[in-house]
């Protein structure tokens, strides 16, 4: 199986510690965020396709084309946003079902294993604070009806974490444009949605993306 990692944004959140590093390469316990988010996935995934774009470099030399045990595969991110770098692994996907995750989370090897025990999957947990997140909302099957990125009202407080099982068909649907000028991955994922039963599997662990300095601070000292 393959996986999918988005590792190509700035990071802006999270300077100065992102000034001389991409975000992914940002360490917690001793360990940087690529590190922890091989060390949770299943011995079933055997190449990741690292998308990379700022300071792609020191992620090709950290990674190199073998990391802790998988083969490594690089694609060129894209300044129109998470979207279109997210299209950019398309041509190194063969098996029609793959696992997606975004380059800043700290994902938990059993919710990634819970994800994979369904079709097509979100990891989902209930932060504090959802209107800082992808709120997500569901039918009343169980399933997934939309992520909304960021609500000033949210309609739940269950917020979406960057782990996904998705099928190739994902890579059929045109990217569309937020609010601003960039095309979010979040408007794949809701064309996707609207045409397929996605189970939101929800984590008893999650903590959300690693977004800023003080989240970065927040991590270390659970770990301690």
């Amino acid at each position: 199986m393959q996986v999918i990692i988005i590792a190509a944004g700035e990071g802006i959140r999270m300077r100065p510690l992102t000034l001389t590093l991409p975000k992914p390469l940002v360490s917690v316990g001793n360990k940087t965020l690529l590190d922890h988010i091989f060390l949770a996935l299943p011995d079933e995934v055997t190449e990741a396709v690292i998308v990379v774009r700022y300071l792609a470099n020191k992620i090709k030399n950290y990674c190199g084309v073998t990391f802790h045990g998988r083969s490594i595969i690089y694609a060129e991110g894209s300044s129109l946003g998470s979207a279109y770098s997210f299209l950019a692994a398309q041509p190194f996907i063969i098996e029609d079902r793959f696992l997606f995750i975004n380059g800043d989370e700290f994902p938990d090897p059993e919710d990634i294993k819970n994800c994979l025990s369904y079709p097509v999957s979100i990891l989902c947990f209930r932060p504090n604070d959802p209107w800082n997140h992808g709120v997500v909302t569901l039918r009343p099957d169980g399933t997934v009806e939309q992520i909304t990125e960021k609500p000033v009202q949210p309609k739940s407080n269950l917020a979406s974490l960057g782990v996904l099982v998705l099928s190739k068909k994902i890579f059929s649907y045109v990217p569309e444009k937020n609010d601003t000028t960039e095309f979010f991955f979040t408007s794949l994922v809701n064309q996707f949605l609207r045409d397929e039963d996605v189970v939101a599997v929800e984590s008893k662990r999650g903590i959300g993306g690693i977004s800023t300095v003080a989240d970065v601070e927040k991590l270390n000292n659970l770990l301690l």
